[in-house]
């Protein structure tokens, strides 16, 4: 999380030297030249385009150009040239195109001020909520092309309405810094995601070079680039590395470990030597969306609960204090670490009907575990769990310790060694580190190693806009990061038989849980809650 750079950015005044029969240096090459030294590059790549009107421009503006820049992982580009007179803003967007929702932040080159911000919900949701349904529908004929055409079309969309909203004109626009899953990248570019779901499991390109965004089909300034996030493998993507980036976990002597929880569980480990990743399908139950009350974070969505051990009275927190609707991943292991503590369900995530019958109601085959009573609820209908969605959760929190403990003990470190936790995403800042633990999802570590980063994807990316250093730093990241593939390894299943209790089989690796903290009730939670 380092501080912006104006001294390193991607816009440059030059006063060039005049030619004469003394110094006569082709324009382009004067040009150039000059750029090179005032930015310390080696090389820097001009286009066609830039270069025919290039002789009479310098002349009128008496050699005084103002000057737009970007680094890729191959080296410079000169973007755009401007009159040393032109005071307008020149913007950069940071896109995090995500699997459900995309974030965009309109940031100011020179200033480094954030002009403004917008998020929506990804279109091709209604082609299929999870990335397997969308590969799959890729494979049918245009399928590809409209899964590109409709998230090209809403970042266009939302892109015009954020300009609007600023008082700024989309042609002021000259860098896109992007990062994105590999498969959201994927679409993004139009490349096909065929085998990234087929052994050995390889993208397109990793690596992707410096684009024009008319050739992606976003509408900025004619001449704007894009720069997206390189990916390793098909399930360590650009979210990542920018999440890398804004944690700065690659430059630290301690060993640090990044969680990203989303569709996937992407995991990182390391320190300014090396770095391991890993993903796995651990993502979608910790959002709540295996409940049939699971919902993406909003309005009127439970994300806290407590539960009083004596009495089992229920009390709930919903974002914006709306009506309930439905329950986030928070909530949902809120909820769960609740009932453990209160010994309403066992350690192998089961009812404990003595405890907890009150709650529970038999809908055809199925226990019902009622959370919000219809009278409470926000549509009228009861909110509630059943058996088979605990069991969800028990799997997908499993499968999170297990990726933890097998990326670590794969390097030869222990969970109990890492210097910095970092936790990312939505999910990571609403989440209780306490309810985490105390189901065996997150390792018993000190609280405070624990950090939230937020939406370190849209950071990252906004950091990429901020300095040559920051690009510098992405390729230093590819260069020292190592992909496990989980799916060939034998150890996670033996290990993730051992995590599908409450909070694991081995006690002794959760002291706090075992101990048995004072019971707490959060002051935030209304106490005349859900009864």
């Amino acid at each position: 999380m380092r501080e912006p750079n104006t001294q390193s950015g991607w816009v440059r005044t030059l006063a060039l030297t005049p030619p004469s029969l003394k110094n006569n240096t082709a324009d382009a090459d004067r040009l150039i030249e000059g750029l090179k030294r005032k930015i310390s590059a080696d090389s820097i790549r001009i286009d066609l385009e830039l270069i025919q009107p290039l002789s009479e421009f310098l002349r009128k503006h008496a050699y005084r150009v103002r000057c737009v820049v970007f680094k890729d992982l191959d080296g410079y580009t000169l973007v755009e040239i401007l009159s040393p007179d032109d005071a307008q803003p020149v913007a950069g967007l940071a896109l995090d195109i995500g699997t459900t929702t995309v974030v965009m932040k309109l940031v100011d080159l020179q200033s480094q001020a954030i002009l403004g911000q917008a998020a929506f919900t990804n279109p091709q949701i209604q082609i299929g909520p999870d990335v397997l349904t969308r590969i799959h529908y890729s494979e049918m004929k245009e399928g590809l092309f409209e899964l590109k055409g409709l998230l090209i079309e809403a970042i266009n969309k939302n892109l015009e309405t954020l300009c609007r909203a600023c008082g700024f004109k989309k042609e002021r626009i000259f860098i896109i810094s992007a990062a994105g899953n590999t498969t959201m990248t994927h679409f993004f570019l139009g490349l096909s995601p065929r085998y990234l779901i087929r052994e050995p499991y390889i993208p397109v390109i990793n690596r992707i070079p410096l684009l024009f965004s008319e050739k992606i089909g976003i509408r900025i300034h004619p001449a704007g680039r894009v720069f997206v996030f390189p990916n390793i493998g098909s399930y360590f993507g650009g979210d990542l590395f920018a999440g890398i980036l804004y944690s700065g976990m690659h430059e630290k002597d301690g060993v640090s470990l990044l969680v990203d929880v989303g569709t996937n569980a992407e995991v990182v480990l390391g320190n300014r030597d090396w770095l391991m990743a890993c993903a796995g399908a651990a993502g979608p139950a910790l959002e709540g969306g295996v409940t049939r009350m699971g919902m993406i974070a909003g309005p009127g969505v439970i994300d806290r609960i407590s539960i009083d051990p004596i009495t089992k009275k229920i009390r709930i927190r919903t974002i914006e204090n709306q009506p309930p609707r439905g329950i986030c991943g928070s909530g949902l292991i809120d909820l769960a670490a609740q009932l453990f503590r209160s010994g309403m369900i066992d350690i192998q995530g089961k009812w404990v009907r003595s405890a907890c019958s009150k709650y529970l109601k038999k809908r055809g085959e199925e226990m019902h575990f009622v959370l919000v009573p219809a009278q409470e609820a926000a549509d009228g209908v009861d909110l509630t769990l059943t058996q088979a969605d605990l069991d969800s959760l028990i799997r997908s929190k499993a499968a999170m310790y297990t990726i933890l403990e097998t990326l670590a003990q794969t390097v030869g470190v222990s969970l109990e060694d890492i210097a910095s936790f970092y936790v990312a995403g939505a999910f990571g800042s609403i989440i209780d580190p306490e309810s985490a633990i105390g189901i065996g999802l997150l390792p018993d570590l000190p609280r405070d190693r624990f950090h939230v980063l937020g939406n370190s994807a849209i950071e990252g990316a906004v950091q990429a806009l901020f300095s040559r250093e920051s690009i510098d730093q992405v390729a230093k990241i590819q260069d020292q990061t190592t992909y496990l593939e989980l799916n060939v390894n034998q150890d996670f299943m033996n290990r993730f038989s051992a995590a599908k209790f409450i909070p694991h089989t081995d006690l002794s690796r959760f002291p706090s849980v075992k101990a048995g903290p004072p019971f707490r009730i959060d002051p935030e939670i209304p106490r005349n809650g859900i009864s």
